[in-house]
């Protein structure tokens, strides 16, 4: 009889299964059509919905969809910021600019094309300082933090609860308690790495506090790479630092952690603080749907150097894709000598093109990477990917321990990106990054002598060296590159 009612119930419920498979699988083919851009994930998230039954369509449900949109955050942010000063060019801007594209003519094109990515003019004026790693970084921030009068807006992807962590919660909460309006923004995901949960310490101490894309079940899988990458702080809206450096003691090598990580960060003053403050203002809206606008975070802006500079935004919604656009101007661009210090580099297919065409032109294209980072399976995915670019020319370093954690790319003596985004796919698709170019030949010889410090230090990587690594170590890296998408 158990058996009867057993068979009578599949019988029931498999037509109903498979018509729920069949309507379910065929709004992930619709909607992968209309919504993706990249052919290869249409076919691989179709195949997957009709091939897997009911488990390919939660995967794409899940995992699949971007549900975040910042772009009402952004228009309301901007029709609120339409009274305040701009800042104004002069005449002699201008003719410095005409002076400069008249020497460097090839960065004329490139110029525009950032303008058409960022919606942001290049603003000239501006003095950007190299920070090394958390032992000049983090005294320059916790200074910057107490001698604020106004306001403070900080973003970071990890903010850890260790000696470097405290600091700034001592900081922050002393210049809450002396008035000064502080708004500190972490990545739900990057908080994890703390013990301790920064944002409610920083709430129960009295500081306004906010988690970006907090993952909680069941959005869990749905935001694990909707992270929030930013670096960013800026006090009183005239001062800000940026670059790659997150807040935990690791970052400090004078304290001789177990695991050191080496990173660089740049103080900036100037015009461009405006965008730091821009990009900051609207991931804050679009997590708490608090506006900040007004002189404490929008002053007038002064000038304080020779550099040009100019913040770039990218992430996965209406930012997509504008650092690969960004980074490929730069190497099509590029005459003399390209420059990148990255920690983890598994490129698009475009990217490698991009660079291989650099080499063949007879552009000098060095890559500093770490000889091991932090992550073991991006290691392993990104070592087939090298052969290709070794063959076309391009020079690969490897740089030994401590792990190297910089961003930095360099063109010709005079175009610089700095900022928080690695050449993967995790930050060019999946994270949402800010970084700056800077049109400075002062700093782009700074930055250009430290990586060659660091190549003169680090291990050449020749095409013999990967042809001697044997068939099994091949196949894992072959194997680890099949997650490339996703690292």
């Amino acid at each position: 009889m158990l058996e009867e009612i057993s068979r009578q119930l599949y019988l029931y419920l498999l037509p109903i299964v498979l018509l729920l498979d069949f309507i379910a699988a065929s709004a992930v083919t619709c909607h992968a059509i209309l919504n993706k851009r990249d052919t290869s994930a249409i076919i691989a998230w179709v195949g997957l919905a009709w091939l897997a039954p009911l488990l390919g369509s939660l995967a794409y449900l899940l995992l699949g969809i971007n549900r975040v949109h910042r772009r009402g955050a952004a228009l309301k942010l901007r029709n609120a910021w339409q009274g305040r000063k701009a800042f104004a060019l002069t005449r002699a801007d201008s003719k410095q600019q005409l002076e400069f594209l008249a020497q460097y003519p090839q960065l004329n094109g490139h110029i525009r094309l950032i303008e058409v990515l960022s919606g942001h003019e290049l603003l000239p004026g501006n003095q950007i300082d190299l920070l090394h790693n958390g032992d000049q970084a983090f005294p320059a921030m916790l200074t910057a933090i107490n001698d604020a009068k106004c306001s403070i807006s900080l973003l970071s992807y990890i903010f850890d609860f260790d000696r470097a962590g405290a600091a700034f919660v001592a900081a922050l909460l002393a210049a809450q308690r002396r008035g000064v309006e502080v708004r500190v923004l972490v990545d739900g995901v990057g908080a994890r790495y703390s013990r301790v949960n920064i944002v409610r310490k920083l709430r129960c101490a009295g500081v306004t506090a906010a988690l970006f894309l907090p993952p909680r079940a069941p959005r869990l899988l749905g935001h694990a790479n909707l992270r929030n990458h930013r670096k960013i702080l800026v006090i009183d809206g005239v001062l800000g630092f940026t670059g790659g450096t997150n807040i935990r003691e690791a970052h400090v090598l004078d304290w001789a952690t177990d695991a050191p990580v080496v990173c660089t960060h740049f103080r900036c003053q100037g015009p461009v603080i405006q965008h730091l403050q821009e990009i900051f203002c609207i991931d804050w809206a679009f997590t708490t749907g608090e506006s900040l606008s007004g002189p404490i975070w929008f002053p007038s802006q002064q000038r304080h150097g020779s550099s040009w500079a100019r913040g770039i935004a990218d992430g996965p919604d209406e930012d997509l894709n504008k650092l690969t656009y960004t980074l490929m101007g730069a190497l099509s661009m590029a005459r003399h000598r390209v420059q990148i210090l990255t920690p983890y580099f598994i490129p698009n297919e475009a990217l490698v093109y991009a660079l291989q065409l650099a080499a063949l032109r007879g552009v000098k294209v060095d890559i500093l990477l770490p000889e091991r980072s932090n992550i073991r399976l991006v290691d392993w995915a990104a070592r087939p990917g090298l052969y290709y670019l070794l063959e076309k020319g391009c020079r690969i370093h490897l740089s030994p321990a401590p792990f190297d954690h910089s961003k930095l790319l360099l063109v010709d003596d005079i175009w610089v990106l700095l900022g928080s985004t690695n050449w993967d796919a995790r930050s060019l698709r999946l994270n949402f990054e800010f970084n700056m170019e800077c049109y400075d030949g002062a700093l782009a010889i700074q930055l250009r002598k430290l990586i060659e410090e660091r190549i003169d230090s680090a291990r050449t990587l020749q095409l013999e060296d990967l042809n001697r690594l044997s068939l099994l170590i091949k196949l894992r890296n072959g194997l680890a590159r099949l997650f490339s998408p996703y690292l």
